[in-house]
């Protein structure tokens, strides 16, 4: 098992070679390592040095690789989502049979000089399995996880990016960022790219120009919502519920966001009088721990009466519009203003 970073280095010194397993939840720079090696394997040709499998034609994988890319040196496979790395489950039809698996598992241990010789094979999946065929990867290929990344990662690829177009950034922004933005690179990368713009050459990113320039999650701005209803702010906290409406966010979005962010405070505030840890009550992801302290903050402004309250009356709201005896506008509308008053 290598690390994006390593796979990353081997792959911009042109080290490409074998057989690979590439599989994760950061799709974003999966596929941007993927591209990497499409570009350096150089001129392509479906059909005769450049195969695509996926899990309808998988069986087709051994004739592929023993079959000579005429004419070219290398043939360059690709093996999308194929089902081979899927859990076996007993009376459902989930990934490829037993006898399949056997066979290919075989197959790539016997074969692999020939294999490392003239053949790049490259699996990629959303998910894998550590069955044989994995753990015969392990040993004489490659294999990486492409897990979400975690702040500090996202961090030190947000400063390289704005460091080669020689803009300045200080962590606390990009921080800031991720706060506002989430953790997806994808995302990431579109925002950075217009505050670089917006910036300009020698030119510095600020907090405030994340608030111009970026589209914020929703998870964000419910964030600074209740920040407001904390404070008992009430028109700070209508005019974000207007700007959410008026950012053509559904209605009934907000308001299941809004309920699930209230939830969390409430299970901050029993997890903190009982001692227990916040991330695990939260149930949140290695990469989103940086939000522990700031649910720790948010629900200091209420006690544990109060967001019972609440989330009793976003219930009944959302009943209560179902049957039609409300619009959700003025129904959240009423609960901001009542909580405040």
């Amino acid at each position: 098992m290598v690390k994006i970073e390593e796979l990353e280095k081997q792959l911009n010194q042109g080290f490409i070679k074998g057989i690979y397993l590439m599989y994760g939840e950061e799709t974003f720079l999966l596929e941007q390592q993927l591209n990497k090696i499409k570009k350096s394997f150089g001129e392509i040709v479906k059909g005769i040095n450049y195969i695509t499998i996926d899990e309808t034609n998988i069986q087709e994988l051994i004739p592929d690789i023993e079959t000579p890319a005429f004419g070219f040196p290398n043939k360059l496979i690709i093996a999308k989502n194929t089902g081979i790395f899927r859990r076996e489950v007993k009376g459902r039809n989930e990934g490829q049979s037993k006898e399949f698996k056997e066979k290919l598992n075989d197959y790539l241990k016997e074969n692999i000089n020939m294999i490392n010789d003239s053949v790049i094979l490259i699996f990629v999946e959303k998910e894998a399995e550590k069955n044989s065929i994995y753990n015969t990867i392990e040993k004489i290929g490659t294999i990486c996880n492409f897990e979400e990344q975690k702040p500090f990662e996202i961090t030190k690829r947000m400063k390289s990016i704005c460091n080669a177009y020689d803009v300045n950034v200080s962590e606390n922004v990009i921080q800031y960022l991720i706060e506002c933005c989430g953790t997806n690179m994808q995302d990431l990368i579109n925002e950075i790219r217009k505050l670089i713009e917006y910036a300009g050459k020698n030119g510095t990113i600020e907090k405030r120009d994340i608030d111009k320039l970026c589209t914020k999650k929703i998870e964000s701005v419910i964030f600074d919502l209740t920040d407001n209803l904390g404070q008992k702010k009430v028109k700070e906290a209508i005019d974000v519920l207007y700007n959410l409406i008026a950012s053509k966010e559904p209605i009934q979005k907000i308001l299941i966001t809004l309920y699930n962010h209230f939830k969390k405070l409430y299970f901050v505030k029993i997890a903190i009088s009982h001692n227990k840890d916040i991330a695990t009550s939260l149930n949140l992801k290695s990469n989103q721990l940086f939000l522990v302290n700031k649910y720790k903050i948010q629900a200091k402004g209420f006690d544990i009466v109060e967001l019972r309250k609440i989330i009793q009356e976003l219930e009944d709201l959302d009943y209560k519009y179902k049957i039609g005896l409300i619009d959700l506008n003025i129904g959240l509308e009423a609960i901001l203003c009542a909580y405040c008053s």
